[in-house]
This record gives C-alpha cells, sequence and structure tokens, in this order.
C-alpha cells in the first residue's frame, strides 16, 4: 500500500513543502517559494515573513495533485534547533497547517527540528551507511554551528562544537552583497555574477584564529571598507569573500578534530550550496574524511528532509531491534 509523509518547513525565508514515498524513497513533490525582501534591506521582520508564509503555503498546497488519502504522515520543522527553547514565529506557520492536515487527514503528526531537516537532506541517499561520528556543518542566513551529530529514537541529537560568535557566515555574505546591491539573499545572485569571470588578483586578509569558535563583524567592515575605497573590483571582492569562508571552515574542522573523533562530515544550509565553498572544502578534506554535500538545491531551505526524517526513524529503530 503507498504511504506518503508530508513534510513541511516554513523557515525565515522559504515556505516549503513536500511529499516523499515511504515505500520508495521518491520524491513525489517538491514544491518551495523564496519570501520577498524588499531591495537593499537585510532581512525580514517575523512579522513580515509569517504573513507571507501563510499566503505561500495556500498557492503552494494548491498545486499539489495527489491522493490525499495516501499521506499518512505529516512531519513539521517546529523550531530552529533540537534544544528546549529554540523558538522562532515563523515555524508556526507550518506547525499549525500541519496539525489542521493531519487531523482533516487522520493521519500522524510530528515534530523535528530546522536543523534536523538539513541533516536529512544531505543524507537522502546515503543513510543506512551513515549512523555515528558525524560532524555536521549548518550554514545558513541565521546559523553557523559545528554540531556532533548522532542519531536518536526520533530524529538527530547534537552538541554544538565550534562556530561563529557573532555574525554568521550567511549573514558576512549578505552584509557584503547588499552593499553591492544584490538582491536578497545575496549568495546565489553574487555566484552567478562570478560566471565565466575570473580573477588573479590575490587579497591578503587578516589571519583566521585557531579556534573553534571565531568572530566575523571585522570582516564585514574590512570587505565594506574594500568595496567602498574601490582599490579591488567586485568580482575581486566576492572571490576572496567566498575563499575566506571555505578557509575558516577549514580552520575550525581542523581545530575540532583534536577533541572530536569522526569519520563523515556533513556540510549542509544555504552557504553550502555555493560551489566555490563546495569545492575547496572537497579539495582539503575529501582525501581525510567521507564529505557528505547534499545536491545544491537541497542545500538550501527545503521540506524534503523533514519529509524524510520519519523515515529514517522508521529503517533505524526498526535495526535497532534485530
Amino acid at each position: 500500500m503507498t504511504e506518503y509523509v508530508f513534510g513541511i518547513d516554513t523557515s525565515a525565508y522559504t515556505t516549503s513543502i513536500a511529499l516523499v514515498d515511504a515505500n520508495n524513497n521518491k520524491i513525489v513533490a517538491d514544491k518551495r517559494k523564496v519570501l520577498l525582501v524588499p531591495f537593499g534591506q537585510k532581512g525580514l521582520r517575523q512579522q513580515d515573513a509569517v504573513f507571507q508564509h501563510l499566503k505561500n503555503f495556500h498557492e503552494l498546497y494548491g498545486e499539489i495533485e495527489t491522493d490525499f488519502k495516501k499521506i499518512k504522515t505529516v512531519a513539521v520543522s517546529s523550531r530552529p534547533r533540537n534544544i528546549d527553547g529554540s523558538y522562532m514565529p515563523v515555524f508556526t506557520v507550518g506547525q499549525n497547517y500541519g496539525k489542521i492536515i493531519a487531523k482533516t487527514l487522520d493521519c500522524s503528526y510530528i515534530e523535528y527540528s530546522h536543523q534536523e531537516n538539513h541533516i536529512a537532506a544531505s543524507l537522502f541517499n546515503g543513510y543506512k551507511s551513515i549512523n555515528d561520528k558525524i560532524l555536521a556543518i549548518h550554514m545558513s542566513g541565521g546559523t553557523t554551528e559545528f554540531l556532533s551529530v548522532k542519531k536518536a529514537h526520533k530524529g538527530y541529537s547534537s552538541e554544538i562544537l565550534g562556530g561563529t560568535k557573532d555574525i554568521t557566515f550567511g549573514q558576512l555574505i549578505d552584509r557584503i552583497g547588499t552593499m553591492m546591491e544584490f538582491p536578497f539573499p545575496c549568495g546565489i545572485h553574487m555566484e552567478e555574477y562570478l560566471e565565466n569571470k575570473k580573477t588573479d588578483v590575490i587579497i591578503k586578509t587578516p589571519a583566521i584564529r585557531k579556534e573553534p569558535f571565531i568572530n566575523l563583524s571585522g570582516m564585514e567592515n574590512y570587505y565594506g571598507n574594500l568595496y567602498t575605497q574601490k582599490n579591488y573590483s567586485k568580482q575581486d571582492i566576492i572571490i576572496s569573500l567566498f575563499n575566506y569562508v571555505a578557509q575558516c571552515i577549514l580552520t575550525i574542522i581542523e581545530q575540532i578534530k583534536h577533541e572530536f573523533d569522526f569519520e563523515n562530515i556533513i556540510i549542509a544550509g544555504g552557504v553550502a550550496s555555493n560551489s566555490t565553498i563546495r569545492n575547496l572544502i572537497l579539495e582539503n578534506l575529501n582525501h581525510e574524511y567521507n564529505i557528505i554535500l547534499p545536491e545544491r538545491e537541497n542545500s538550501s531551505d527545503n521540506a524534503v528532509g523533514t519529509a524524510f526524517l520519519p523515515i529514517i526513524d522508521r529503517w533505524y529503530n526498526e535495526i535497532k531491534t534485530y
């Protein structure tokens, strides 16, 4: 009998819903809509994001054509992280719609965190071989965290081992991007701008502190000054910025490996979709660790991971009974 899991993720900047066939792990539907940020702004207030989610969800839900009786589970991202007290108003939109849909269809309802969603989206094609010794790096507009991750009875438990103390990698890129008048969120537009562009210019950057937790706000001022002083081209600065973020990631991993024994590295979140950053990490670490990068479309916010989590849970809990 066909059994679908319906996933919902209403994050800070994307409304996402997805259907996954639990019998063959096939994605049946994947609908997303990025929230609109007025030009020049560096983000959205939560109340504005909630309003857009309410509008977007109705539109995306109407685009799904399936027999809804096949939906046996509704899975929702209900909070940013899997810890007590983790909360953002945007996720209540997905919660409320999810509870209504589950009640209407008389099916099960389960909640996960947005961070677990990103981990599951990364493991979509390899979850049966990856259960422990995982370092998960979650990099997005609001998060830069390096996590020790373990499979739990439901979802994943995690412990923060490193990251940034102030702004995130995503915020650093977006703030320089808005200064350059790219649309928000800026990373994808900055990367598109670099297409077919190269540079031989090497911009000297401040040394990265060899610690698991670093500060980035000084680099916002550093790259901002480079741009306003017009000593370097836009493409020189963007390439340097992307390279700097990659070097920060490599430096933090180097510090963490002395304290934590890991074999697998999951790199997830919107920043992980950046090809420059992905390639530099693979070039430097692929020989030493099993690097797990989701497909680029599943690096950004999505509901595929949320829909996939109950399937991973079921498999994991079945093998634990052997």
